[in-house]
């Protein structure tokens, strides 16, 4: 394992970057241990002495854009650090690969807990597992996507990080254009028709929205994503994996992070996700409520966030079906993943008709 870190963390060299940019870690000798090691990040704990940090680097053979995924995420924590929004601290970031082989950064440690999921199922730590408790989860997170639509992004450092302008208008092109990738990308996947795509479609594009409250989004909130403090009730410690983020309309957070919860006017046509238990989760509507009130959004809009964040979600997932056409993925979670896109389209395409 100490040759593996030294792979990944080579001490002598992190030491000296260290001692110049993250005093606050200590000045003892380094200890490092190895948190997770995915294809997408790879994530140490290091400690001098004054606690332990988190060291966030791409592994050895990156995916595209890793390395540049990794400074994105640094510098809006840093960012962040301004602000009350929850989320782990910046310490300092390295854009010199020769220091560790990577680019990397360093960020605090949080204390608490985190769902997971197995199974493909959210699980959740003792006593969130079961009601009341679990309840106030989706509250808590939220609370910190209102927190997170209020910020100034101009006034943190943050104008250029994303392009908000005409955000909305641009969404239906971008995942349209991913889902009609697939067959080039994954050879043995042929395009297939998905009842309801074309309804959803043409409803997101005759109802676009102007991209009126620009800010920052999250870009992939959901339990898995979050930190909450030990114990009850449910209270957010820290937004983390913030490698999605970027500046454009906020409430698109909130209408990817409602899809699987139940509709107060139409619970029937609540999204087959399987992660978790809708019954256990508030109402999209009072999710949509609760948010609107911390950040002055309309409600009106809430059911237009939701039908994107569908079409988003069939658009995305359809890729597992491809890989499972391609060899890439065993047969039956191809099978799995695709009664899910067509639920999802036919569901939203339902949808569409009853608000319409």
């Amino acid at each position: 394992m100490e040759a593996d870190l030294d792979d990944i963390a080579p001490a002598g060299p992190l030491t000296e970057w260290l001692d110049a940019h993250v005093p606050q870690l200590g000045s003892g000798p380094l200890e490092r241990k190895i948190i997770s090691g995915g294809t997408s990040n790879i994530v140490l704990s290091v400690d001098r002495g004054e606690g332990p940090m988190v060291l966030r680097r791409p592994p050895a053979v990156p995916p595209p854009g890793a390395e540049r995924g990794v400074l994105r995420e640094a510098r809006v924590l840093t960012a962040l650090n301004q602000t009350d929004v929850p989320h782990p601290e910046a310490y300092g970031s390295c854009e010199d690969p020769d220091v560790i082989g990577m680019r990397f950064y360093i960020m605090e440690m949080i204390q608490g807990w985190a769902p997971n999921i197995r199974d493909e199922v959210i699980h959740y730590e003792e006593p969130f597992d079961r009601m009341p408790y679990q309840y106030g989860i989706a509250h808590a997170i939220v609370g910190g996507l209102i927190q997170l639509a209020n910020v100034d992004y101009k006034a943190i450092g943050l104008e250029g990080y994303g392009k908000p302008d005409n955000f909305l208008e641009r969404q239906v092109d971008r995942w349209s254009s991913q889902l009609k990738s697939y067959p080039e990308r994954y050879k043995g996947y042929e395009a297939r028709t998905l009842e309801g795509y074309d309804v959803v479609e043409k409803w997101l594009r005759d109802n676009v929205r102007a991209t009126k409250h620009p800010g920052i989004l999250h870009g992939d909130v959901g339990t898995p994503n979050m930190m909450f403090k030990f114990g009850p009730p449910a209270r957010l410690a820290a937004m983390i994996d913030w490698e999605l983020s970027t500046v454009g309309d906020p409430m698109i957070d909130m209408g990817w992070f409602c899809g699987g919860m139940h509709d107060e006017r139409f619970p029937e046509l609540s999204q087959k996700t399987g992660l978790h238990n809708p019954d256990f989760m508030p109402t999209k509507q009072e999710m949509g409520r609760y948010y609107c009130a911390g950040t002055g959004r309309d409600i009106a809009e809430f059911d237009y966030y939701l039908v994107l964040a569908g079409f988003k979600s069939g658009c995305i997932l359809e890729y597992k079906v491809a890989q499972a056409e391609a060899g890439q993925l065993p047969k039956d979670v191809g099978r799995w993943f695709s009664e899910m896109v067509e639920s999802n389209f036919k569901k939203n395409a339902e949808f569409v008709r009853r608000i319409s």
